[in-house]
């Protein structure tokens, strides 16, 4: 149903699929306001990824383990720039393949394959327990990481399990690009203009938190939050939040934990509680 958003004022913090929400956001009729959490940029030496991908075509995985599906998608480009991209599809086709999460999966339905499968939970910790039910006894385990994360026991426990882990990190952050963006999306909560903000990824918890501490104002956050829904895609987001002592009005139903499932609960969540912000 179109426009169950219709004059909503809709905050959003994702980087990597910014233009998809905000457009199934304007599809309903939002007012969508952007900010980027920070800028995602190459690995700045790409001889370790091409090393990586070399290695994997040389002697496919057992396994592969991709924590985000902008991780699979930097490795492609790195593959394609070097010509490997179709040895590497054939390669990663024989191995078994297991995501954190359907974003990995999405990125992998790309290149024509599909994940063996998915975690219940789209997290870390929800990886371990996927493959602690597996015996990975001397299988070779292609392991994608992503940047700002200590990934000591995810790798600690795929090794006690016997693995041999090969990791491969295509991709940083820079955070610093966008402070001013986060400020004014602060300052924006603060005033009352914004309705709901709605977060995709736990990394944008940390950022929030991160770049209004590092401006003095992490107080002005907490007020702003205080009169703004916060919708949160699922358990990783809600997580985060909870460690910060913060908790959403809005999740979708379990096993939904998708931007879709998000619109729509936040549709009928702000239509009970919310009057639509009037922005002069």
């Amino acid at each position: 149903m179109a426009d169950r958003l219709n004059g909503y004022r809709i905050l959003i913090l994702e980087t990597r699929e910014e233009a998809q929400f905000s457009k199934l956001l304007a599809e309903q009729g939002a007012d969508v306001v952007q900010c980027p959490m920070f800028t995602i940029h190459d690995a700045p030496d790409p001889a370790p990824v091409e090393a990586w991908i070399r290695r994997a075509i040389d002697g496919p995985f057992d396994d592969l383990v991709l924590m985000t599906g902008e991780g699979l998608r930097r490795i492609m480009k790195v593959a394609r720039e070097r010509g490997l991209d179709q040895a590497l599809v054939a390669a990663l086709a024989r191995s078994r393949k297991f995501t954190r999460g359907p974003k990995p999966g999405k990125a992998l339905r790309e290149i024509g394959l599909e994940a063996q499968q998915t975690t219940e939970k789209p997290t870390t910790d929800g990886v371990i327990e996927m493959l602690a039910e597996l015996d990975l006894k001397g299988r070779r385990l292609g392991l994608q990481l992503y940047p700002d994360k200590d990934h000591s026991a995810l790798i600690g426990s795929l090794s006690a399990q016997g693995a041999d882990v090969d990791t491969v990190l295509p991709y940083v952050y820079d955070p610093k690009a966008a402070d001013a963006n986060i400020v004014a999306a602060i300052d924006d909560m603060a005033g009352g203009r914004i309705d709901c903000v709605a977060l995709t990824n736990l990394g944008q918890v940390r950022r929030l938190i991160e770049a209004a501490k590092a401006h003095g104002s992490e107080a002005r956050l907490r007020a702003g939050l205080k009169r703004t829904l916060i919708a949160s895609v699922g358990p990783a987001v809600s997580g985060e939040l909870a460690a910060h002592g913060l908790q959403p009005d809005i999740v979708p139903a379990e096993d939904a934990y998708f931007m879709r499932p998000l619109i729509s609960v936040m549709a009928v969540v702000l239509a009970e509680k919310k009057p639509k912000v009037s922005v002069k």
